[in-house]
């Protein structure tokens, strides 16, 4: 199956801020991790055996441990599969028991007399569910030793409030948010009264991703990230609702900052290269000038006076 934008969205936050995870997977799992885990992502490419002898190539959106504890063995590790579903094919499920079977054999443990195969924890993010898309799907093994079955969870995107996101630290959805409103389009591109109303919801949205950042709950990059993939699904899923594509990327701040600049930074401080940090931090506001970038953002993200910013904006 072809990669959507949305898929592609998915997987850049899981890269990128692999940490919002943890709230996902709470939310899904009921489970009581605190954040002070460690998640490992784990190979997304797996090749299915088909029954020509050939080999096709799956690419799931998500396979990850989560680690607790300092020193970590196999009983601190659990494995979780998640995949991000933006249309209703009728073989999601089969895909899933596909993906499932492959991360489990990649992580066999082999004997001269005995194969063990652990599944992992696996979940569907429904972007557009309907009336008929259950809350969970079921798999039933049978097997000549006894018959063995097990539950993926459906977590529906739609049926979550802005309020309830940022309650829960779902912040990994929000990009999906717009979701919510794709069934009105045509109704709010046409109504100034909703439009305005779908404007203050993704103002409120600003507002409070700025305040999760102020707080600490948030990185300053953690946040442009989860802006500029919300910018890229409004564009796709809003592309011939132009008030709507316009008034929801207004109401996020405008422009978005390349966060990836800022990536380069701290990595920059991971790998102590801080003889060279203010050097970096000029490459940096050089680069984000050049991409039309004011000079008060750009002394914000790279955290360098505003006068220097200034004169190297007179150079460029």
């Amino acid at each position: 199956m072809s990669s959507t934008p949305y898929d592609d969205v998915f997987r850049t936050l899981l890269t990128d801020c692999t940490e919002l995870m943890i709230p996902i997977v709470n939310e899904i799992f009921h489970t009581n991790y605190t954040g002070n885990e460690k998640i490992r992502l784990l190979q997304n490419e797996h090749f299915i055996q088909m029954p020509d002898g050939s080999k096709q190539e799956r690419i799931t959106d998500s396979s990850f441990e989560i680690m607790s504890g300092n020193t970590c063995n196999i009983k601190c590790k659990k494995r979780y599969h998640i995949e991000c579903q933006s249309f209703e094919d009728g073989s999601m499920v089969v895909r899933m028991f596909e993906y499932d079977t492959q991360i489990a054999l990649e992580n066999r443990e082999l004997t001269p007399d005995t194969l063990t195969v652990s599944f992992p924890d696996s979940a569907i993010i429904s972007l557009r569910h309907t009336l008929h898309t259950p809350d969970k799907m079921n798999i039933n093994i049978l097997t000549p030793g006894g018959n063995v079955s097990y539950n993926i969870p459906v977590l529906k995107v739609r049926q979550y409030s802005a309020s309830e996101l940022f309650e829960k630290h779902l912040f990994f959805l929000i990009p999906f948010h717009i979701f919510v409103y794709e069934k009105d389009f045509n109704e709010i591109e046409q109504n100034d009264e909703k439009l305005k109303k779908l404007k203050a919801e993704y103002a409120y949205i600003t507002k409070h991703l700025n305040e999760a950042s102020h707080a600490g709950i948030l990185s300053e990059y953690t946040k442009a990230a989860i802006l500029e993939m919300s910018r890229k699904v409004v564009k796709h899923l809003a592309a011939k609702y132009k008030k709507i594509e316009k008034g929801v990327n207004l109401n996020m701040g405008g422009k978005v900052l390349n966060y990836r600049a800022k990536d380069i930074l701290n990595r920059g401080h991971a790998e102590g290269f801080i003889e060279g940090e203010e050097q970096t931090k000029i490459q940096i506001a050089t680069k984000l000038l050049t991409c039309g970038n004011d000079i008060k953002s750009v002394a914000d993200i790279t955290e360098l006076p505003e006068e220097t910013v200034s004169k190297l904006a007179e150079k460029i």
